[in-house]
């Protein structure tokens, strides 16, 4: 008792913890060889040619394209780091001119304008939040840190570093991927490994969740179910130059993941019924996943018992997918096409005007305070007046944590950043040792990943080591100066009232995932023989929930200020969860016996009334003016 309340005492407020916790996982070593290879090579070929100045901006996009390499499929890296390349083009392209024709006021004016289109956008989804990031982060250097090059020069520059990242990216095969058995695959099967390792992992996923059945770690394993498959949906519906899958290995692995489906909602059932399971039935999707991981065909799998609806769809699934790695014949992805008018509600609604209005506050504060300084001759030698808004545009960035954990970790890593760049510029020779420790930081960015402030140090001393290269002089001081005020602007900014209802982003996931909830509840409860939809809705409803979990979460991690606009939350989540499980159940059992047990249908009545008087709390709060 005594130690249970020291440890209570003890615990650190969730806005300090969040910025004290690391990611763990295994050293990503291909985006390492893929870092080193990236920037640092580039900014060498052209400080031979004697172009310095344009490897600085190759260099700057491999960064940045660096940073959005993310594990995955190589599909899927054509959109995670293309799409904000492009974006960050035409920021760059838009920065250098209006800095070159625009006086301070309607410079700042036009920068405030593009930080609330892209703070608006971001709030569709990652991608669209890296590509507001880029557009912001390049025209605020295209403006604050003009290069002697023509503005389209630059910009092609800037293509050329982050499509040779790309490149890597597509072409370099990861490490251990060549081997095992191929005889299935075609010669380059390599190019799949990302999205055989996304589908096993979901198989993976389903035997942990039949594992925990009846225990309390269900919930976290069918949460970790539901991540399994959204990566590995997206693994699999990345940008395609034909409608369907072109090759016998990538139809194989879309048969391989839609024959998961059935796995995953028959274990949810199970999960729902808390009642134990014989212990081999998790064996079954063991050797589905590893039949999916070493590219061999699945062999005989054990069949549970079939004493119960639950383990009999189980069982079903079981067949269905031995089956279905036998023939490799797979399209639908069940993936519901988010129409355009879809994506302008989300930009022009609730959360995507909140976004907008606090990244284009910000983005055009620190960019007039920027220029105050620099017209006003507070930075000496330094001409380049870029740092202070790009600060801003990372810092103000909700994706990236809670607001004060981002600002600790900017500060903290900047100082740090800024002390070692210092130092290795006193000892290093220029500009070749300078070339080595882009490409140092290059290959260091997917490590320090992990956290944001060991992101900060690499990013610091890499871009600091750029500007040198480009002609700058030795700006640790003045950069730890701006850092520190864009963390004061960005908290301020952060605090301040807005028009309308604080929180309305997650009101906005919250509602999103509700009517996904109801849309896959109507149609269990139409009794509809279609199960690709059936499928297509239950995605979509778990999806949308772990959006909104992962947005509730950030929030409370606030300060208590800002955590108190998202209070409630969590609870209309866990009870809308209990309903697309209760959902998924349901279905299973019509599957079975074409009824529905009476408990069945008092659970649905009890969730769907807590889901209203929840909602009904969190909807009466407070409107601020």
């Amino acid at each position: 008792m005594l130690r249970t309340a020291r440890r209570t005492a003890l615990s650190l407020p969730p806005w300090l913890a969040h910025a004290l916790r690391a990611q763990r996982g295994p050293v990503p070593w291909s985006a390492v060889i893929r870092g080193a290879l990236a920037g640092g090579p580039l900014l060498l070929v052209a400080v031979l040619a004697d172009r310095a100045s344009l490897g600085v901006a190759a260099a700057i996009a491999a960064m940045l394209a660096g940073i959005n390499d993310r594990p995955g499929s190589r599909r899927t890296s054509v959109r995670r780091i293309g799409v904000p390349a492009l974006a960050g083009a035409v920021g760059l392209l838009v920065g250098t001119y209006a800095g070159q024709h625009l006086a301070a006021v309607p410079l700042t004016l036009l920068l405030t304008g593009l930080g609330l289109v892209a703070g608006g956008v971001s709030a569709v989804g990652a991608v669209a939040s890296g590509t507001g990031t880029q557009l912001l982060v390049t025209s605020a250097v295209g403006a604050g840190m003009p290069l002697p090059d023509p503005g389209w020069q630059s910009v092609l520059a800037f293509l050329t570093g982050a499509g040779w990242l790309l490149a890597l990216r597509l072409v370099l095969p990861t490490p251990g991927s060549l081997t095992g058995d191929h005889r299935l695959d075609s010669r380059f099967g390599f190019r799949f490994d990302g999205e055989r390792a996304a589908v096993a992992a979901v198989y993976d996923a389903v035997a942990a969740l039949l594992d925990a059945v009846g225990t309390e770690h269900a919930v976290a394993r069918r949460a970790a179910l539901t991540a399994a498959l959204d990566h590995a949906q997206d693994a699999l519906a990345g940008p395609r130059l034909r409608r369907h899958a072109s090759s016998a290995a990538e139809r194989r692995l879309h048969a391989q993941y839609a024959a998961a489906l059935p796995l995953g909602e028959a274990a949810t059932a199970l999960a729902w019924a808390e009642r134990p399971v014989p212990a081999r039935a998790g064996e079954g999707p063991r050797r589905l996943a590893a039949a999916v991981r070493g590219n061999f065909p699945a062999g005989p799998l054990p069949a549970p018992s079939r004493t119960d609806p639950a383990l009999r769809a189980l069982d079903d699934a079981l067949l269905h997918a031995a089956e279905a790695f036998d023939r490799g014949r797979g399209r639908d992805l069940h993936t519901r096409r988010r129409p355009a008018a879809f994506l302008a509600r989300t930009v022009l609604g609730a959360g995507g005007r909140e976004y907008g209005m606090r990244v284009g506050l910000c983005f055009g504060t620190s960019a007039a305070v920027a220029q105050v300084l620099h017209h006003g001759h507070w930075y000496g030698a330094h001409q380049h007046w870029y740092w202070l808004p790009a600060t801003a545009v990372f810092l103000v960035k909700p994706d990236l944590g809670p607001l004060v954990s981002r600002v600790l970790c900017r500060a903290a890593g900047t100082v740090l950043g800024a002390l070692l760049f210092a130092g290795f510029a006193a000892v290093l020779p220029r500009p070749e040792g300078l070339v080595v420790l882009v490409g140092v930081c290059g290959a260091l960015v997917p490590v320090a990943a992990r956290h944001f402030a060991a992101q900060t140090t690499v990013v610091t001393v890499l871009v600091l080591a750029l500007v040198m290269v480009g002609g700058e002089p030795q700006a640790s001081v003045s950069r730890i100066g701006e850092t520190l005020l864009a963390c004061a602007i960005v908290l301020v900014v952060g605090h301040l009232p807005m028009p309308g209802q604080r929180g309305g982003g997650i009101r906005a996931r919250i509602g999103a995932a509700d009517t996904a909830a109801h849309a896959y509840l109507a149609h269990v409860l139409s009794e509809s023989d279609d199960r690709a939809i059936r499928w297509t809705l239950r995605r979509e409803a778990y999806r949308t929930l772990a959006e909104a979990r992962a947005a509730i979460a950030l929030a409370a991690a606030e300060l208590p200020s800002l955590a108190r606009h998202s209070e409630g939350a969590d609870e209309v989540a866990a009870v809308l969860e209990r309903l697309v499980d209760t959902t998924t159940a349901c279905a299973v059992h019509l599957d079975d016996t074409g009824r529905l047990t009476p408990r069945h249908t008092e659970r649905l009545a009890e969730l769907r009334s807590e889901l209203g008087e929840r909602r009904a709390r969190v909807d009466r709060r407070p409107t601020l003016a």
